[in-house]
């Protein structure tokens, strides 16, 4: 699992964890902006960008497992974790694994309960798809579901890249594995660090009420939403969610 870091600093370093199908640079305007100040980390996860592929279901407690390593060979102890969408459930998987290592959680465009039946085999489904046809028929459709069909020609061509470049091996093992993980709506109320919530107004794939329902959970959290974005705001409107997140940055060092 490359990992992509910047500088080093004494402030907490930044996870930040990349969503589903796409690769660390998802993330590349919270990188730029904030690696002067701090050690940001932003892997690629397994079967994503640079990291090899597993076949077959990979078990969703392998990337917590990952980032895990990763951190150790990094000798990072403590950090500020965030995630987006699939990211965001390996950022909770994450907490419940090592909660002592997590300084402040960041929760964007993501929701915390398993898969319901009928989602578990739309995943098995979209799947079974990626690997018959590959990305780009997927891509396609859903391109304008990730970010909205106002958002910047260059934000979509970039995402668009991303889903592309995507290996299908890796993306259907993923698939696989979000259609068995385990519930962590429980884990949410048992957060003591600071958190942040995050959604696009127009995300329809994790809506407001989904943020809504994690910000009640969570014991200590700021909910803030994000107009003008759908599924992905950090790229959509890159000054406000940075402004956002520097302002929480600031709160927990």
């Amino acid at each position: 699992m490359p990992p992509h870091t910047p500088s080093n600093t004494p402030l907490a370093p930044l996870v930040l964890i990349h969503g589903h199908p796409f690769d660390h640079t998802m993330w590349a305007p919270q990188i730029e902006a904030f690696s002067p100040a701090r050690r940001v980390l932003a892997p690629d996860l397994r079967g994503y960008g640079g990291s090899p592929s597993t076949p077959g279901v990979t078990g969703f407690s392998d990337f917590a497992t990952d980032i895990e390593a990763l951190l150790d060979k990094e000798r990072v102890e403590t950090f500020v974790l965030a995630g987006l969408s699939m990211g965001g459930q390996i950022a909770m998987d994450c907490y419940a694994r090592f909660p002592d290592r997590v300084r402040g959680l960041v929760l964007a465009d993501t929701f915390p309960a398993a898969d319901t039946p009928e989602a578990a085999r739309t995943r098995n489904t979209t799947a079974d798809r990626l690997l018959r046809e590959g990305m780009r028929g997927y891509a396609d459709e859903v391109l304008e579901r990730m970010v909205a069909p106002y958002a910047d020609p260059r934000v979509k061509a970039h995402v668009h890249r991303m889903m592309t470049d995507t290996r299908p091996e890796g993306a259907a093992a993923a698939l696989r594995a979000r259609a068995q993980r385990p519930d962590h709506r429980d884990v949410l109320t048992r957060v003591t660090v600071p958190a942040l919530v995050v959604v696009g107004a127009d995300d329809t794939y994790t809506p407001v009420s989904d943020a809504e329902a994690m910000h009640a959970a969570l014991p200590d959290s700021t909910l803030r939403v994000i107009k003008g974005a759908a599924h992905l705001p950090n790229l959509e409107r890159p000054e406000e969610f940075n402004e956002i997140l520097g302002e929480f940055l600031a709160h927990v060092g």
